[in-house]
């Protein structure tokens, strides 16, 4: 049951209390009214995948917002750091090299050879070209305002904790990623067919829908996603811009725009669509698209688990 509608629908009712029992026959009357036709999940595959997806998904939440975080501590000890350094912030060799503990001073006056050779050494010889990006590293650090020694000790130690809370994060997100996957094994291969969607997008999917006849076409999964616009009319009048509703399943929601982000580098079909929908517009540009390639997923995902079959580029369903 969805608790907003169930908190709407008690609006109806304005004269009563806010009590357990009044809530109980709240619930009770908006189910004698019939509108939750919605059967729940049954199979325990799909439960036990729906309880390490939704875990998944919070600890991505809390993964970006220490992130987050980070950035704001980094950007109060070397201002310019996100600007002028062409490359990951959150690398295991920037990583390292803020868990050092450099003063500014120190990496302005570090050789240039020597940060170089740090940064290949910790980033495991992955860049193309070290010295360029230690060159970055010692401008932005030049450029950037000096704080007093023990306002950026404090920001060291906060960087430092940040980053030990980052790697715990990344790490936790891998074992659940691992019990997906070992799960995922033994059912259908059908969504992970697609290009672009692995067993961890795939199972996010999947597990929110369960069995596929609860929903009686596309139109039903994608308004269960909240992937879906309100009409808004009055006499002659018809909005042409409405908001998206958001008002479904958010887990479902967030796995599908996942996933058509990433279909839509993998199929053209649905790379022309995002960027047909990205060039609509003036603002909000990419998230619109990306919800409109969404919502246009939904029904290659509900074709090809209605039919148990697996994608070939033929069976693209076209708008």
């Amino acid at each position: 049951m969805n608790p907003k509608q169930i908190a709407n629908f008690k609006k109806s009712y304005s004269d009563m209390d806010k009590t357990d029992e009044i809530d109980a026959f709240i619930i009770a009357d908006y189910l004698r009214f019939g509108r939750n036709q919605m059967s729940i999940v049954k199979e325990s595959q799909y439960v036990a995948l729906q309880q390490l997806t939704r875990s998944r998904y919070q600890l991505v939440r809390m993964l970006t917002k220490e992130k987050q975080h980070f950035l704001q501590h980094l950007s109060c000890k070397c201002n310019t750091f996100s600007q002028e350094v062409n490359s990951s912030t959150f690398g295991n060799a920037m990583m390292e090299l803020f868990l050092e503990k450099f003063s500014l001073e120190e990496l302005a006056d570090m050789p240039l050879e020597e940060l170089a050779e740090f940064l290949q050494t910790k980033g495991k010889n992955r860049f193309g070209d070290p010295k360029c990006v230690a060159s970055t590293i010692q401008k932005a650090v030049r450029s950037s305002y000096r704080l007093d020694k023990v306002v950026e000790d404090s920001i060291d130690v906060l960087l430092g904790t940040s980053i030990a809370v980052i790697r715990t994060y990344q790490q936790q997100i891998k074992e659940l990623e691992k019990s997906i996957k070992r799960i995922m094994d033994g059912l259908s291969q059908t969504l992970e067919s697609i290009p672009g969607i692995g067993p961890v997008f795939a199972a996010g999917i999947i597990a929110e829908i369960g069995q596929i006849e609860r929903f009686d076409d596309e139109t039903k999964i994608a308004k269960y996603a909240g992937l879906y616009w309100r009409t808004h009319q009055s006499g002659r009048f018809i909005a042409e811009n409405t908001s998206l509703s958001r008002n479904g399943n958010h887990y479902l929601r967030y796995y599908l725009v996942e996933a058509a982000n990433s279909v839509r580098r993998h199929i053209s079909d649905y790379q022309e669509y995002y960027v047909k929908k990205y060039n609509e517009v003036p603002k909000h540009q990419h998230k619109r698209a990306l919800v409109l390639t969404a919502r246009k997923l939904v029904r290659l995902v509900d074709a090809l688990l209605r039919s148990h079959q697996l994608f070939t580029p033929e069976r693209c369903v076209k708008v």
